[in-house]
């Protein structure tokens, strides 16, 4: 692997591209360096501010890499991003495309979710994507009476959409697990780079070199796809939660919509009952239709005029 040099990086930030192997092959490097943490941190800012308006979301995505998989090796990254990562935050949502705050809130959210940063640092983060302002501190009798109100509208134990599960699935579907190709070419590699005892194979310095180069581009692909793996196995224990706040939710549907099929079973029966009296009561009453008609249809009735007539 590479030593490290300012002008290293500037060359490797300018030649990065929005693709996934990019980030990830230069991540892979920066941790490799992760003792330069704040020369890195200083370059990759200075070039974020510089780099054209549709490659400044790739330096974030770059950071999000850098700072999710440094923090099994060290904090060094996850500490010395934090005091830049608010204003880089700002210059992207402001300078970037039209889009990016989707994409950061998408960063901000895998972050809240994975505890990366303190509450306080992602609330700012918050108030850069959305101008929500902190919320200020209310007397006690205030968070009593409101509390049931601030937890239905903030528990983070909301049960998730359909739209959304079913997107979290899919994006399981390109995880480091189902990438085949890479398993293979990590069967592939030479027993050399596995095991140290055949190093006595080394005989002379090209061959060593040769040998060298093999296990630096084994660390990288290893370290790679370690990494993918930590991350899908992240993503399922978020989805394994997802999915279990989606079942409890809709237990509680199925419970509600049972005791409201028993409550119109029984006005079913109610109506039903009406119904039943209603006729029976119909048919014990006189059918008037069928009374017998007593004029015959020859019988004039008298007139008012005949009952009063003037002689009277």
């Amino acid at each position: 692997m590479s030593v490290f040099s300012e002008s290293a990086l500037e060359k490797k930030l300018a030649e990065l591209s929005n693709s996934q192997q990019s980030v990830q092959t230069l991540s892979l490097w920066l941790i490799h360096h992760r003792k330069h943490s704040k020369t890195i941190v200083k370059v990759w800012y200075n070039e974020l501010k510089k780099a054209q308006v549709s490659r400044k979301l790739t330096f974030l995505y770059l950071a999000n890499d850098v700072i999710q998989n440094s923090k099994r090796k060290g904090p060094e990254f996850t500490q010395d991003f934090a005091p830049v990562i608010i204003d880089a935050f700002k210059h992207v949502s402001s300078d970037g495309e039209e889009g990016c705050k989707k994409q950061l809130d998408r960063v901000l959210s895998i972050w809240r979710e994975r505890a990366v940063y303190e509450n306080d640092l992602l609330d700012k983060l918050s108030e850069v994507l959305h101008g929500e302002k902190k919320a200020k501190k209310r007397p006690y009798e205030e968070i009593k009476a409101r509390d049931e109100d601030f937890a239905s509208r903030s528990s983070p134990s909301e049960p998730p959409q359909t739209a959304e599960l079913i997107r979290a699935l899919q994006e399981l579907e390109n995880a480091a697990s189902s990438d085949s190709a890479l398993r293979q070419r990590i069967a592939a590699l030479p027993p050399e780079v596995q095991d140290s005892s055949l190093l006595h194979r080394v005989t002379d310095k090209e061959s060593g070199e040769r040998l060298s180069r093999l296990v630096e581009e084994a660390c990288m692909l290893l370290a790679d796809y370690s990494g993918r793996l930590a991350a899908e196995i992240d993503d399922r224990r978020q989805l394994t939660r997802l999915l279990a706040l989606f079942l409890q939710s809709q237990r509680d549907g199925l419970t509600q919509k049972e005791q409201k099929l028993e409550e119109y079973k029984r006005k079913l029966a109610r109506v039903t009952q009406v119904r039943k009296e209603l006729r029976s009561r119909l048919s014990s009453l006189p059918d008037l239709s069928l009374l017998p008609n007593v004029t015959g249809g020859h019988v004039r009735l008298p007139s008012s005029g005949d009952l009063y007539s003037p002689s009277d």
